[in-house]
C-alpha cells in the first residue's frame, strides 16, 4: 500500500460520522486559510526584497506553502497539484481580505482559526474519536489532502 493511501485511510478512521465529515469540509479549508493568513501577516521584508517589492504574493505564506508543497509532492504528485491550486487560492483570498481593509489580516485569521478549530473539536466530540493529529502531527497536513482526494475520486482523477 502506498504511503499516501495508508495516511488517508488512517486519517479516515476517525472521520466516519456524517456530521463530523461535513464540519471538516468547512473547517479544514478555513484552518488552512487562517494559518496561511497568519503566516502572511509576518513582516516579510526579506522575502519581498528577494521576490520583488511590488509583488503582493511575496510573503512568508508563499514560502511556507512551497515547503508544504514539497511534503505533498513526496506523498503524491497529482494530489500536490490540487493542493498547490488550493494554496494559491488561499493567497488570492488573503490578498482580497487585505484590500478590504476591515481589520488587520492577523486578527481576521486568528478569529477564523479559533472558530474553525472550535468546529473541528465539536465534530470530533460528535464522532466520539480524538482528532488524528493527537496521534501524529503530520495529520494536520493530511486533513486537507484527505478532502482533496475525495474531489479527485469524484472527478475520476487518479492520485
Amino acid at each position: 500500500m502506498r504511503r499516501i493511501d495508508q495516511l488517508l485511510s488512517e486519517y479516515g478512521e476517525s472521520h466516519q460520522d456524517a456530521t463530523n465529515k461535513t464540519i471538516h469540509w468547512i473547517c479544514v479549508p478555513l484552518i488552512f486559510l487562517s494559518i496561511t493568513g497568519l503566516i502572511a501577516s509576518i513582516p516579510s521584508g526579506a522575502v519581498q526584497s528577494f521576490l520583488g517589492n511590488n509583488n503582493p504574493y511575496a510573503n512568508w505564506a508563499a514560502v511556507a506553502l512551497i515547503l508544504v508543497l514539497i511534503y505533498y509532492v513526496s506523498l503524491s504528485i497529482p494530489l500536490s497539484i490540487g493542493m498547490m491550486l488550493f494554496g494559491a487560492l488561499c493567497l488570492v483570498v488573503i490578498n482580497f481580505i487585505v484590500r478590504l481593509d476591515i481589520a488587520p489580516l492577523w486578527v481576521i485569521s486568528l478569529v477564523i482559526f479559533f472558530v474553525a478549530w472550535g468546529g473541528q473539536f465539536y465534530g470530533h466530540k460528535v464522532e466520539g474519536k480524538k482528532p488524528s493529529f493527537f496521534k501524529d502531527v503530520q495529520f494536520l497536513l493530511i486533513g486537507p489532502a484527505w478532502l482533496m482526494h475525495f474531489l479527485y475520486k469524484r472527478f475520476g482523477i487518479p492520485y
